[in-house]
């Protein structure tokens, strides 16, 4: 083995069993982003690109782990890892295009910079979020686990990514899954201008790996041969013996966190001595020392890398500036669904709202079999409210998957699931715990293929509702946070009937849906249930009752405390039960209230921010001429919901249903 101490930075590189061609390889490999980035500056200051993330002396981690890794396995970069993109040979006029905002690109003008993400090369770009990446490349590992497929995923974040939950969840989850992750840490001293003295207490960020029982490494970051060949050597074991590991590269920023930032918080003399450890610089030092690079050579090399630099800049500022239409934009917020209704047979059950949802999960399961279940305590103990008791024993614990408690990491798992050609199902124990992982569901479901044409075939089971003295974090009925965020699908049964199929239609439905499950209907509502598999379309609503007086626009709970309404003081009145709050069914609504000529809007959530004042809104600008009076809305009382009984009915609208209808009839 030929080793050498070179004078720049004192750094050995140890040839091992590299070919002379391996190692020129690996310089034209680390020596383009490089020049790209040169390029870059330039063309910021002359305000040809907006923005720019530089990773100059940090290309050594980028290229030695793209290089260690099979095309096919799955990479999730930062916006410091240019090397990822060149590595995988991707061309430069799309990356340039990308970075302009024009149609080459691979976000349609969308996403900046790195905010972006292509199957083709097996990349998945990040969200400025940073900390989701760790569970998004957990998902797509359990995929390839579930497919019986030796693979490793690799996913890059920064030391200050490793303060986020989403980091020690991501790294929980992966120990007890067993799954084939590299969890790569650049540590380059600074979250933006933070040194890592002000961001964790230990001395090795892969120290941390010993709390998850990782396994986890120090590297050379500016170490081209160390970190492949180190790489190499994991990412080969791990594809035999499947298991997460932690590098942490050391390495430093030799530019701000990006252009404009500056460098005046980073100490010279810091900025000297990383200078000396320049990666590209070393390695070259390397080469020439073992008379493998010619002066002659290197300039070749250069030449060639600036010429193909600057033919693909020129094909891409040729390129016009991206256009699109109102009709366009709004097309791509979901993905288009070829939807064929599976109709129902004669057969029926009388059974329970809860007995209809736990059936048309089990039957998706057995009709898709790349349909995974994940939740708390969904397998031996059937779940919180037992709706999968006994799917452990007919799917096994592949499909029917623990998780530990941490509804972040656990959605992002889906996500990537859902990259690796997976559909699946999260329960929420309550919708309430939605909040611990909202991130996730609203810029990574929601954003996904408005970004980069990526599905989310993710389902979210959100129990909700109040009625049972479960008090504020076991109560509320949060759809407004969901309905107001384009990308995501909002369904919200109130009969069993609707449930089993409205179910089975949101797995089918390659688009994130929430799926609302009032608790108070569980076990109260019975209907009369077709035994077999159907579907029923999203985005319409049902008339349950027809009257001449006023429509009452509902869903969930308030669906039943409107038809007892109704029927106790035989009032004239439509009755419309939503279904789906996204898509929404507009039309019935409109064509109700155009008969009726008054409006009463009745949800459970609190009044304020509700989906009815929305609703309110709509009837107004499409049926103003048809009113007779002012549209009402009723909703809960602005505070949180509270435990006990006669505080809890005083807050619910329940029983403010009555005067409400009556001022309104009486209008």
């Amino acid at each position: 083995m030929d080793t050498i101490n070179n004078t720049f930075g004192k750094m050995i590189f140890n040839r091992e069993n590299y070919s002379d061609k391996q190692l020129i390889d690996l310089y034209k490999s680390l020596l383009k982003p490089r020049l790209i980035e040169e390029k870059m500056l330039i063309l910021l200051r002359q305000g040809k690109i907006s923005k720019w993330f530089s990773g100059i002396g940090q290309e050594a981690i980028s290229v030695g782990i793209t290089n260690a890794l099979n095309f096919d396995e799955y990479i999730l970069p930062m916006h410091r890892n240019l090397g990822v993109f060149t590595s995988r040979n991707i061309p430069l006029h799309r990356l340039f295009s990308q970075w302009q905002g024009k149609k080459s690109g691979f976000s349609k003008g969308r996403e900046r910079s790195f905010h972006f993400g292509t199957q083709e090369y097996k990349i998945v770009g990040m969200i400025s979020h940073l900390g989701p990446q760790f569970g998004i490349a957990n998902g797509i590992a359990l995929g390839n686990l579930l497919k019986n497929e030796p693979k490793v995923t690799a996913v890059f974040s920064g030391e200050g990514g490793t303060s986020e939950g989403d980091f020690h969840e991501a790294l929980n989850v992966a120990s007890v899954w067993d799954l084939p992750v590299l969890f790569c840490i650049e540590n380059n001293g600074y979250g933006l201008s933070t040194p890592v003295s002000q961001q964790f207490n230990c001395e090795n960020i892969a120290d941390k790996g010993i709390g998850y029982g990782m396994e986890s490494h120090i590297i050379d970051g500016n170490n081209i041969l160390e970190i492949h060949s180190k790489v190499s050597e994991i990412a080969k074991s791990l594809r035999i013996n499947p298991r997460p590991v932690l590098l942490e590269f050391k390495t430093f920023r030799m530019r701000g966190h990006e252009e404009a930032s500056g460098m005046k918080y980073i100490p010279q003399e810091l900025i000297n001595e990383w200078g000396e450890k320049d990666p590209i610089k070393n390695y070259h030092a390397f080469l020439k020392e073992q008379n493998m690079l010619s002066d002659e050579m290197d300039a070749l090399i250069k030449e060639e890398i600036v010429d193909e630099i600057n033919e693909h800049l020129k094909t891409a500022f040729a390129e016009e500036e991206i256009s699109s239409t109102i009709e366009n934009e709004l097309a791509d917020v979901y993905k288009h669904q070829n939807y064929k209704e599976t109709l129902p047979l004669t057969k029926t059950s009388n059974i329970r709202f809860i007995d209809a949802v736990s059936q048309g999960l089990r039957q998706s399961m057995e009709r898709f079999d790349k349909l995974i279940i994940m939740g708390q305590d969904i397998a031996e103990y059937g779940g919180a409210f037992k709706i999968t008791e006994g799917f452990l024993e007919q799917f096994g614990a592949a499909r029917i998957r623990n998780t530990p408690i941490c509804e972040s990491t656990i959605i992002e798992s889906a996500y990537g699931l859902s990259i690796n050609g997976y559909k699946s199902v999260v329960e929420l124990q309550f919708s309430d715990f939605v909040t611990s992982g909202f991130n996730p569901v609203i810029n990574l479901f929601a954003k996904s293929y408005y970004r980069w044409n990526q599905i989310a075939d993710v389902v979210l089971r959100m129990p909700c509702g109040g009625g049972l003295g479960a008090g504020p974090f076991h109560s509320q009925t949060n759809e407004a946070w969901f309905t107001k965020t384009p990308g995501l699908k909002v369904v919200y049964p109130a009969f069993p009937y609707d449930a089993k199929g409205l179910l089975a239609t949101s797995i089918e439905d390659e688009n994130p849906v929430l799926f609302f499950e009032h608790k108070a209907l569980y076990r109260s509502v019975y209907q009369d249930v077709p035994t077999d598999y159907y579907t029923i379309p999203l985005g319409k609503a049902s008339l349950l009752q027809e009257g001449n007086d006023l429509s009452i626009i509902t869903y969930g709970a308030g669906v039943h405390w409107a038809l007892n309404e109704v029927k106790e003081h035989q009032i004239s009145a439509d009755i419309i039960d939503l279904r789906t709050l996204q898509p929404l069914d507009t039309e019935a609504i409109y064509k109700s209230v155009r008969k009726t000529g008054k409006a009463l809007i009745l949800h459970e959530d609190t009044l304020f921010g509700g989906i009815a004042s929305d609703l309110a809104a709509l009837i107004t600008e499409n049926c103003f001429n048809y009113l007779d009076a002012p549209v009402k809305r009723l909703g809960s009382l602005e505070t949180p919901i509270p435990f006990a009984k006669n505080l809890e009915d005083q807050f619910l609208p329940k029983n403010r249903l009555h005067s409400e209808i009556i001022d309104l009839l009486n209008y």
